[in-house]
């Protein structure tokens, strides 16, 4: 049953549960489904399902992955219309040239995705490898642990991915969501908001790791990735391309490593 301080993005429903060969009638949680729709310049972009929490980080992380907003400098103003679910984003464009829309306005993006990473080749990092940015074993699985710990959403209902950006020393802040694009995503928007230096952090995650994910995390400026799922053929291939680091089926004292370059110490 509620408790009565139950967390945004979460409620309650009549099911009937077995237990002991018994279906006896409760209330059991359940995670929230929103349409949240976001414009840009006025131009409806996208209609994305979502908890409906941190709707301005998922709306700027949105357009950031999706090359619309192309840096912090590009946001004049981001405004949050809670009675029409809806996130208006002003921001900088070249002249004479308007936002493409990313999704017809009747169409719903469960994971505020378009897919269109897959045939992007990933260029190498720029800049110098931050001598910090190195993790044990033992480290990387303490990380997991604490982002599933604070993963309050799916610990109730167990209906949300859970994505956390975090440095050698543990976890900054987490964010979850019914898709695991918009927890990246919303990660975006807040490294974005809020003028975080991405390059000695990590992102930690549970679901699979694709090409879109690995595109999304790269377009941050982040390096390593840690995930409790498995990376699909192309991924690998693509962070490969891009000196990124995957570290996979981290659960049970166990991992995969794709891409390691020294950054991770045994």
């Amino acid at each position: 049953m509620s408790s009565g301080a139950d967390p945004a993005g979460i409620e309650w429903s009549d099911a009937l549960v077995l237990q002991g060969g018994r279906l006896l009638a409760e209330k059991t949680a359940v995670v929230c489904e929103v349409p949240l729709n976001v414009f840009a310049n006025g131009k409806k972009m996208a209609v994305i399902a979502c908890t409906g929490n941190y709707p301005e980080e998922l709306a700027v992380g949105y357009l950031y992955s999706e090359g619309i907003i192309r840096n912090a400098g590009d946001i004049i103003n981001v405004e949050m219309s809670v009675a029409e679910n809806t996130v208006r984003i002003t921001c900088m464009q070249k002249e004479g040239a308007e936002p493409e829309r990313a999704d017809a306005p009747e169409s719903i993006a469960s994971s505020g995705a378009r897919g269109t990473a897959a045939s992007t080749a990933l260029r190498p990092f720029d800049n110098k490898e931050p001598e910090a940015l190195k993790l044990t074993p033992e480290r990387i699985s303490m990380l997991m642990e604490s982002m599933i710990a604070g993963a309050v959403l799916h610990n109730v209902s167990g209906g949300t991915h859970c994505a956390a950006l975090a440095d050698v020393s543990g976890i900054i802040v987490s964010r979850e969501d019914i898709g695991r694009h918009n927890a990246i995503d919303m990660l975006a928007g807040y490294v974005l908001l809020n003028g975080v230096a991405c390059e000695d952090k990590i992102i930690v995650r549970t679901g699979r790791v694709s090409t879109e994910i690995v595109k999304k995390i790269w377009n941050m400026g982040i390096r390593l990735v840690v995930s409790i799922s498995v990376p699909t053929s192309s991924a690998v291939r693509h962070a490969a391309e891009a000196g990124m680091t995957l570290v996979c089926g981290v659960r049970g004292g166990k991992m995969k490593i794709y891409n390691g370059k020294g950054r991770i110490a045994t």
